[in-house]
């Protein structure tokens, strides 16, 4: 498995792309394909046919598409500004996240 700097829950925002400036939170997180699904970001159409058998209706449904790893940056607990992701060696030798804008560790 790929390690990744960005987690399911965080608080990320848009870098590029036609969401840029938008934040949302991760759904998942794709790391062997280097993406992520954000909420309410990169939204596109699907097209679905009806199916009695599975319940589902059909018709014109809109949904979030995946987005590139690269084009989010996470958004700091404490001061709310985009940061980039370090990681650091704590006491009990475990590791943690560290928000390289302030220092403060990330869950």
């Amino acid at each position: 498995m790929i390690k990744t700097k960005i987690k399911r829950n965080d608080e990320v925002l848009v870098i590029r792309g036609k969401d840029k400036g938008a934040r949302g939170k991760v759904l998942r997180v794709f790391p062997v394909d280097g993406t992520a699904i954000v909420e309410r970001i990169n939204m596109i159409k699907r097209h679905t046919r009806p199916n009695p058998q599975k319940n589902v209706q059909g018709g014109v449904l809109e949904r979030e598409a995946p987005i590139r790893l690269s084009n989010l940056k996470l958004i700091c607990p404490e001061t709310g500004k985009p940061t980039r992701v370090g990681r650091k060696r704590l006491e009990d030798g475990s590791g943690a996240r560290v928000a390289k804008v302030s220092g403060a560790t990330l869950s």
